[in-house]
């Protein structure tokens, strides 16, 4: 048996005293003083990264895909998607039948493909040859490869096809995702209509606000059934845009990623991203083309420590780093959250939120 020592973050308050694990599980959370000062929380789950350590997900190499979630683990993520970019639909099948059995192992918690559904004036970082209108039929044959690796998939929903796309996705149990999108705000909520659940980076990659035309941000911002995810690394939004979204959409609705690519751990400098030159300088990482902002390399414990910095409390950052993104996946049931009885997935923080140790399943 396992015993941690510490204040414990659990879904109803903070609870100074002992975790005990055994046989992977969590088998008591005990009251009572304290050992050290340390933070013990549920491990990270992240529903949106690229890559890491020097390796990517965007690819389909298995062998670089243990590789990221092995560095990804090393900050306290226990539960990572990989997410791949517009890429050509030979990679997206080759990656999904790569990676099936990695999800079968728990290597990885499945599989996300940020497009290539994706409007091409918001692309971003993704890569303009690749984008294309929906295709049912490519997404209906990647699920059935996928056997239930396929968990995610962000689509633009003005596109033509997008709203039949997101049903299938939903009916066959694959979260729907909005992004990289710019959509109206009509286009939008028809989108969140269809049964999309989660905004890709909100704000990034999506027209602008504005007064008279509100745009995708605040349809999805204002929907209940939509888990706003916020990158959270000083660059992709000021702190005071990340408290504004995590304050209106509710700890609920507030999901953590780090968008990151295979920069993340690694020095400045020059890398590649979806087949794009990417230059990395201050841990801005950006495409050599054109400036775009190109994933980040952020980890899941510095996007904890911007969000406490941001001004959310401890509570409200654990359910964004690890309570919601498990529930946007459907997990919550196994993981998430420290409760007897749950996936030992235990991480403990440093005082100042730097990760000391990480226990896993």
């Amino acid at each position: 048996m396992t015993r941690l020592s510490g204040k414990i973050v659990t879904p109803s308050g903070i609870v100074t005293g002992s975790l005990s694990v055994e046989d992977g599980r969590i088998a008591a959370i005990t009251p009572g003083k304290a050992d050290t000062e340390q933070w013990i929380v549920p491990g990270f789950v992240d529903i949106h990264t690229h890559g890491g350590g020097g390796h990517t997900f965007t690819t389909g190499d298995a062998d670089a895909a243990r590789e990221v979630a092995a560095f990804h683990r090393g900050h306290g993520t226990t539960t990572v998607l990989a997410s791949l970019v517009s890429s050509p639909f030979e990679l997206m099948r080759d990656a999904t039948v790569a990676y099936r059995p990695l999800v079968e192992e728990g290597v990885l918690g499945g599989i996300h493909f940020e497009g290539p559904y994706l409007a091409e004036l918001r692309c971003g970082a993704q890569n303009p040859a690749y984008l294309r209108d929906p295709s049912t039929a490519e997404i209906a044959e990647l699920i059935k490869l996928g056997e239930g690796a396929v968990r995610m998939m962000t689509i633009a929903p003005e596109r033509a096809g997008a709203l039949d796309a997101i049903g299938l996705l939903v009916a066959e149990g694959v979260v729907a995702a909005i992004g990289h999108t710019d959509a109206s705000y009509e286009q939008a909520l028809a989108g969140i209509s269809a049964g999309a659940t989660v905004a890709t980076h909100l704000f990034n990659g999506m027209r602008p606000i504005h007064h008279r035309e509100p745009g995708p941000i605040l349809a999805l911002l204002g929907a209940a059934q939509i888990a706003v995810e916020l990158v959270a690394d000083g660059f992709h939004l000021h702190d005071g845009t990340l408290a504004f979204a995590a304050r209106s959409a509710g700890p609920d609705r507030t999901l953590l990623v780090t968008d990151a690519m295979a920069a993340a751990g690694m020095p400045d400098g020059e890398y590649e991203l979806g087949g794009q030159a990417v230059v990395v300088a201050g841990r801005l990482a950006r495409l050599a083309r054109d400036g775009s902002i190109a994933g980040s390399t952020l980890t899941m414990d510095a996007a904890f420590r911007q969000a406490v910095g941001a001004g959310l409390t401890i509570s409200d950052v654990v359910r964004a780093t690890s309570t919601t993104p498990a529930a946007v996946l459907g997990l919550d049931g196994d993981r998430g959250s420290l409760e007897v009885g749950k996936r030992a997935d235990v991480v403990t923080l440093s005082p100042s939120f730097e990760v000391t140790s990480v226990v896993t399943a």
